[in-house]
This record gives C-alpha cells, sequence and structure tokens, in this order.
C-alpha cells in the first residue's frame, strides 16, 4: 500500500512539473520547493496549512499558542502558492515554508531540521510521511477544525493506508457529531468535539474590522450588495442584478485577479458601471462608479463591515467559498447549488438567513425579497449573526486541551 502511495505522490509531482511550463500557480509550487532552505531549530510548534483559507481557520489557534509559548519559534508551512505567497511575511510566524513533497527522505529531513515539540494540522491535510515520522519521534500531533463525511476513503474498503495515517494522529478536534461517529467507527477514539475554529476567527474580525475609509466613500450611503470570491458563472448571473437595482452599490470580488479575468468581468456590466479598486487613487471622481470590481487579495473580510446583503461564489463549481466572514457582520448570504460539503451553508438555509439559487430567475427573487421586505431582511440578518456568535468557543476548547497534555 505504501508503495502505491508513493508512486501516487511522484505521478503527483510529475504533473505538476508539466504543468509548471503553462501554469503560473503550478510553477510557483514548484519553484518554491526547489528553492528552500529551512533553517535548523533547536525545538518549534508546527502548524500547518493547506492553504489561505485553513490558514485564517487555523490563525486564532496559532495567536493563542503563541502568546502561550512566547519562547518557542513557530514554523507555519503550506502546500498551496495562495497560502505561501500571501502569507510568507505574517508575524505571526518565525519561519514560513512551502512543505516539502510527501516522501519518507523528505518528511524525515525537514521534521530533524525544525525539531518541533508539537504539531498542528488544520481541517484536512493528511501526508502519510510526515505523519508516520511525527509518530516514531513521538511528537505530538493535533487535527483542529476536523470534519469527515461517509464518502471519504477513510471510511472505504480499500482505505487501509489512509486509516492508518490517522492512527498516527494524537488527538482530533472535529467541528461535528458526525465526524467523532464516523472516526470511532474505525477505532479512532481520541475525538473532541470543539466546533470550527472559523467562527472564533471572524467573529473577531467583525468586533474590530480594519476600517477602508475608501470602501465607505464608494458605499456613501447606498444600499451595497457584496459579491465575494465569485467565479464566470457566478458573475453572470450577478450582471443581471446590476441592471435591476441602479439606486444599489455593488462590489465584485472575483476568486481569480489575473488582468484577463476582472476585463473580462467588465465586459459583462453595463458600459462605464464599473471601476477597478486599483485605479481609484488616480480616478478617484469614479467612486461615484456603479460597481467597485476588488482586483487584489486580502480586503473581502474587511469589505463585509460595509455591506448589507452578500453573495458568495463557488457554488456553481467545486463549492462554495467562506459564508461565515459575511455572516459574522449579520449579511444575509446568497449562494449556489453546490454546498452540501459546508456544514455552516446547510444550517443557515435551515434558519431562513442563508439562501440558495440555481439559475438568474431564483438570484433576482431572493435579493428582491431581501431589498423590499424590510422585516424579512432583519429576521435573516439578526438570525445570521446570532448563529455565528453561538458557535465561537472553539480554540479555547483547543488550547484548554493542550495546555493539560503539552506544558
Amino acid at each position: 500500500m505504501p508503495a502505491l502511495y508513493n508512486f501516487g505522490v511522484r505521478l503527483y509531482f510529475f504533473a505538476i512539473y508539466v504543468a509548471s511550463f503553462f501554469n503560473r500557480k503550478a510553477g510557483l509550487w514548484l519553484n518554491g520547493r526547489k528553492g528552500q532552505y529551512v533553517t535548523e531549530n533547536a525545538s518549534c510548534i508546527w502548524f500547518h496549512f493547506a492553504s489561505l483559507g485553513e490558514f485564517e481557520q487555523g490563525r486564532p489557534v496559532l495567536e493563542q499558542v503563541r502568546n502561550l509559548y512566547p519562547g518557542e519559534k513557530i514554523v507555519v508551512t503550506f502546500f498551496s502558492p495562495s497560502g505561501y505567497e500571501i502569507r510568507k511575511n505574517t508575524p505571526l510566524a518565525d519561519y514560513v515554508y512551502y512543505l516539502p513533497l510527501d516522501t519518507a527522505g523528505n518528511a524525515r529531513e525537514f521534521i530533524e531540521a525544525i525539531n518541533p515539540t508539537m504539531a498542528i494540522f488544520t481541517k484536512y491535510e493528511y501526508w502519510y510521511h510526515f505523519f508516520k515520522e511525527l509518530h516514531r519521534r513521538e511528537i505530538s500531533l493535533y487535527i483542529i477544525s476536523g470534519i469527515f463525511r461517509p464518502g471519504q476513503v477513510f471510511f472505504k474498503w480499500y482505505g487501509g493506508l489512509h486509516r492508518k495515517m490517522l492512527r498516527f494522529v494524537t488527538h482530533f478536534f472535529v467541528q461535528d457529531e458526525q465526524s467523532k461517529q464516523l472516526l470511532q467507527g474505525i477505532n479512532v477514539s481520541k475525538v473532541t468535539i470543539s466546533g470550527d475554529t472559523r467562527f472564533d476567527r471572524v467573529w473577531a474580525n467583525a468586533q474590530q474590522p480594519k476600517p477602508l475609509p475608501i470602501i465607505e466613500a464608494f458605499k456613501n450611503g447606498h444600499q451595497l450588495f457584496i459579491a465575494g470570491s465569485t467565479w464566470p458563472q457566478d458573475e453572470q448571473l450577478i450582471a443581471q442584478l446590476i441592471n435591476d437595482h441602479p439606486d444599489w452599490k455593488f462590489i465584485i470580488a472575483p476568486h481569480e485577479i489575473s488582468d484577463e479575468k476582472v476585463n473580462k468581468l467588465i465586459t459583462l456590466l453595463p458600459e462605464n458601471s464599473a471601476i477597478k479598486y486599483s485605479q481609484l487613487s488616480s480616478h478617484i471622481s469614479r467612486l461615484t462608479s456603479h460597481v467597485l470590481i476588488i482586483d487584489n487579495v486580502g480586503m473581502l473580510s474587511s469589505l463585509y463591515q460595509y455591506g448589507d446583503i452578500a453573495y458568495i461564489g463557488g457554488g456553481f463549481g467545486a463549492g462554495i467559498h467562506n459564508t461565515l466572514e459575511a455572516a459574522a457582520f449579520g449579511l444575509p448570504v446568497i449562494f449556489g447549488p453546490n454546498y452540501s460539503k459546508f456544514k455552516e451553508a446547510k444550517d443557515l438555509l435551515a434558519l431562513d438567513a442563508g439562501f440558495t439559487i440555481t439559475n438568474e430567475t431564483e438570484l433576482q427573487q431572493i435579493a428582491g425579497k431581501l431589498i423590499n421586505d424590510e422585516g424579512f431582511y432583519i429576521a435573516a440578518s439578526l438570525q445570521i449573526r446570532k448563529y455565528v456568535e453561538e458557535h465561537t468557543g472553539a480554540t479555547q476548547t483547543i488550547i484548554d486541551f493542550i495546555k493539560t497534555v503539552d506544558q
């Protein structure tokens, strides 16, 4: 079984190598690892994140651990360039690296160099050789905000190697009861239902959001519809909504912000109605524009403080993006049909604080009701904010356990 796993890892590396000739992200993934020098440490605490979203999810725990162990170095690794490139200079870490390819030699050399006293992985990154090496060295390994579904490989007849990975973990902190039961069903008993640390992160952000005066000036007293992490199919639906509501302002933050993608988005919109955020400093008079397109990364979580309704992209593709950043500010959220893997989306639908759509007509209907029915809007807004507040506390549960076990 390990031989098949190793073959899969090598095959993935070869695919990235081929893709790197024409795909910038693949090139960053490959070249970032190729030129990486890892500083040797006397000891450290190691946090690993798949990408930027997982970093933000695990950030409350990272911040608390940094405070709890002020004398320890903090090492952060990322699998994806979208996490590494944006957070490689984070002040929360002493060293930030790409996670090396998961081979036995790489795992042994990397762990020997950074010498962690504990390792904390967020949500769903499982790497056989790194986990095995941590276990061999008797280094505590925690999975936080874990979530499991019956269809995952761990619970299939052919998932023996993946089940073995899980048994290398010291303790799991999972989001829900189903995850705990699934793990216990394969004899993994060291599990605590802590909830999702994303709630702590977005709630803290909503209490002290970063002010954005230029966004406030763009809004200028209008109602504001914010579409976050959108893909082309989302944008086609939103374009018509913009035509139907000339008295509202709109902000669109595309998931991909290359000039090509952003310029294509602009062609969907009424002529001269939109301006890019990057152009505002030189075209300040264009604050009167109907639509503002965010062509940078990192603003979205702060943008929602100025919004009234949010549309969350990705629901016509692999799955919706982060609904909770908007929810923490009390914005009712609208999203596409692919939400089944996201517990919070299903919770929000049940509370009538989130709304799913499959086409342009449904988007117009639900947006129109939120815009025109004040009682309906207020009820949804109060419910969604209450939902986020009631689900905070995962970070404290995790930290209390770690303090007991690892101090």
